[in-house]
């Protein structure tokens, strides 16, 4: 299959550019993403113990405050990396690709307001609020902020595996990137889904698919700087 790349509006930008430019804003988060996640936030709370959690934070406010930044960049790379996959995906569907750039566009949206929870936190553990509060109230307040980012985390995780969802058909569609890789896309897009339907539907939700379905994600990463770098054969009429 062949594919135009001469899209109108799109003609000044080479697909190239676009698949460079998402696989490096890509990469970025997959380094930044963990970091926050697993290295700051992950170390720093600690499940079902609100009087710890609210100690660990009120001790490494910098390190928090740091998780926070490194989230927000996250946040600004997801936003550019819809921008590039619409541009490197118009050409197939223009439709789709706009709406699979929006999805990702609510993503970060919702994840920029989850935000506001930590910040909430902040606010808590670095102000005097212990005595107006108390401490058995105070560590319930910060509970309660950390379980609304948690909440919105999982809705914004759904949205972002709908735009999966498309990026991986329009990636099979395409005929000119790997149908296998649209297959895998695909695939990582439906464990999101799942993930984040699961966390709003009980709270009790223990799965965790994506830890196994997200290969499709790395894979792209590399294909489009690999494309990036090295450029399409396409016919262009």
């Amino acid at each position: 299959m062949q594919t135009n790349i001469q899209a109108s509006g799109f003609s000044h930008l080479s697909l190239r550019t676009y698949a460079l430019v998402a696989g490096l804003g890509l990469l970025l988060m997959a380094i930044l993403a963990p970091i926050a996640n697993f290295g700051v936030m992950e170390a720093l709370v600690v499940p079902g113990d609100a009087a710890t959690t609210t100690n660990n934070i009120a001790a490494s406010s910098g390190l928090f405050r740091t998780g926070i930044l490194l989230f927000l960049v996250v946040v600004v790379l997801d936003v550019i990396v819809a921008w590039a996959l619409y541009g490197l995906l118009h050409p197939v569907n223009q439709s789709l690709s706009l709406l699979a750039a929006w999805f990702r566009v609510v993503y970060a949206t919702i994840l920029a307001v989850a935000l506001g929870n930590y910040l909430n936190v902040l606010q808590l553990v670095s102000r005097d609020y212990l005595q107006i509060f108390g401490s058995g109230q105070l560590q319930a307040q910060v509970q309660l902020s950390l379980n609304a980012f948690t909440d919105l985390w999982n809705l914004g995780l759904a949205i972002f595996g709908l735009h999966l969802l498309l990026v991986g058909y329009l990636a099979f569609r395409s005929g000119f990137i790997p149908i296998f890789l649209g297959v895998l896309v695909f695939i990582a897009g439906l464990g999101y889904t799942i993930d984040g339907m699961g966390g709003i539907i009980s709270q009790d939700y223990s799965l965790s698919l994506a830890m196994f379905t997200f290969v499709g994600e790395v894979l792209l990463i590399f294909w489009c700087l690999w494309k990036g770098f090295k450029g399409f054969e396409l016919d262009t009429e």
